[in-house]
């Protein structure tokens, strides 16, 4: 049973649109992305405690070898991010229930981080500014902030400058994890490699426009991955799962982010559900279903 205490809920973030310019001087790659956050989640539980602690469970598909050790990890930063701005001491005891995959393009620590700072906020009732808190998100990471919006948004910069986008339609999705993770910095460089002379990103406005149309229809041609290049290029066993996924019926495949994930977009939930069947069937051992958008970082419990 979980101990008492507050749990925050975040969800993985997919990028409908992701792209990507040359390096910039500082190393990162200036981007233009739309997120959207679906309804695959981690839940962050803080409690009170003698010290600082993070200890982590996870679904039964994810191993846990893999989750990043503690003492070094993106939520011990955030911790000690939020108390260093409060000038107080980082005491408290962390759980995460992992069920976003990992290392998959799905930004699950940056989800972790920022259910982090909204947990430990309440439970040091400290009445962090929104902006203090996004200020914060932006420095542990890039897809930080956007684990604290969720919904749909626009992401600038190195995708830190994030602006909400109206979006009102359901999409469904057809999550196919890998069971072998992908090096996000890797992707990076392998991009590098493959397209020297990359100018600035690609713009996004042919998915903002499907996205106010609310048609699955209309959004599967414009879905957009200036990395999936790159990730195939590493891993071309990933356009094999992409093309069964668009034979069994999904309206478009992609890689998720800088992969190995893959998402299937599909017209509706009934749709989803056979794909994913027939995705299972072929013999992949994980395959969910989600839909988006969803809120971002939230409270679900507070005791």
């Amino acid at each position: 049973m979980r101990a008492p205490g507050i749990v925050v809920r975040a969800p993985a973030k997919i990028n409908l649109h992701l792209g990507v310019g040359g390096p910039r001087e500082d190393g990162f790659h200036p981007l233009v992305t739309v997120y959207q956050a679906i309804s695959l989640y981690d839940d962050v539980a803080a409690s009170d405690g003698p010290g600082w602690s993070v200890a982590v469970t996870t679904a039964d598909y994810i191993h846990p070898a893999a989750v990043p050790a503690a003492g070094d990890n993106i939520v011990d930063r955030a911790g000690a991010a939020l108390a260093s701005i409060h000038g107080r001491e980082r005491i408290g005891s962390i759980t995460i229930d992992k069920s976003i995959p990992i290392a998959g393009g799905m930004a699950g620590g940056s989800a972790d981080a920022a259910a982090a700072l909204v947990a430990l906020d309440r439970l040091w009732r400290l009445d962090t500014s929104d902006d203090d808190l996004i200020r914060l998100a932006a420095d542990l990471g890039s897809d930080v902030p956007f684990a604290l919006v969720g919904g749909t948004a626009l992401g600038t910069g190195r995708g830190e400058l994030v602006e909400r986008v109206v979006d009102e339609g359901s999409w469904w999705w057809v999550v196919v994890p890998s069971p072998r993770g992908l090096s996000t910095p890797e992707v990076f460089r392998h991009f590098d490699r493959m397209f020297p002379d990359a100018g600035e990103p690609a713009p996004a406005d042919g998915v903002l426009q499907a996205l106010a149309s609310r048609e699955p229809a209309a959004l599967a041609p414009a879905l957009h991955n200036d990395l999936q290049s790159a990730a195939l290029d590493l891993r071309p066993d990933l356009a094999d799962v992409i093309a069964a996924g668009e034979a069994a019926g999904a309206l478009k495949g992609m890689i998720s982010g800088s992969g190995p994930t893959v998402l299937l977009l599909c017209a509706n939930r009934m749709q989803a559900r056979v794909v994913a069947g027939a995705m299972g069937i072929a013999g992949h051992e994980v395959v969910l279903v989600a839909n988006g958008p969803v809120a971002g970082a939230h409270l679900v419990e507070y005791a």
